[in-house]
């Protein structure tokens, strides 16, 4: 049994996984689905920005057989929750992405002529959406999120946030080879003694 059909079988009941039977295999036949998923693994890019553990994703789709399979395609959104990239400040947000995917059917030219990892396949007349909307949520997901797009960062000195610090904070920088005569004479070294 190979992996995919071993993957589809255990994962039957998936909230994720469509059965295709009622849909039929005469093209031009078509059936909405909508249904809300909830997330069990996050979404996006770990550490970045996702759609967290716990969130719902919802799921509407039109699944429409044609000759080599069954053509599925609408939209799915969730929220997202990350972090500035520049300040660090939390993010939240709804990502929705387009969803447009030919599921081929079993001994189909497409099946025949195309790898798995280019076209996914029905196994036992399921379809998984799983893999197609993860795919489709991180290629949309910013790989750099932002809370604002002139978001100033932080002090690269001592972490504050320039928005809350303005831009007359500084930090006072020592030659590093001076430095050490400034450990080892102290902050007065460079003043005249006083009589």
């Amino acid at each position: 049994m190979s992996e995919n059909r071993q993957a589809a079988t255990r994962n039957a009941t998936s909230p994720w996984v469509i059965d295709t039977r009622e849909l039929g295999r005469r093209p031009g036949s078509s059936r909405a689905v909508r249904r809300t998923v909830p997330v069990d693994v996050p979404l996006g890019i770990a550490d970045v920005v996702e759609v967290p553990v716990g969130a719902e994703v919802d799921v509407d789709v039109l699944l429409e057989s044609v000759v080599e399979g069954v053509l599925v395609s609408g939209t799915a959104s969730a929220p997202t929750r990350g972090e500035c990239a520049r300040c660090l400040d939390p993010l939240d947000g709804r990502v929705e992405v387009e969803l447009t995917e030919l599921f081929a059917y079993p001994n189909s030219a497409t099946e025949e002529t195309t790898d798995e990892d280019e076209v996914p396949r029905l196994v036992d007349d399921r379809i998984d959406l799983e893999p197609v909307v993860r795919d489709a949520v991180v290629l949309t997901l910013p790989q750099v999120p932002l809370c604002r797009p002139d978001c100033p960062g932080l002090c690269p000195e001592c972490g504050a946030k320039w928005a809350e610090i303005g831009s007359d904070h500084g930090h006072e920088k020592i030659d590093a080879r001076w430095a050490a005569l400034r450990e080892r004479f102290g902050e007065s070294s460079d003043r005249p003694e006083e009589n």
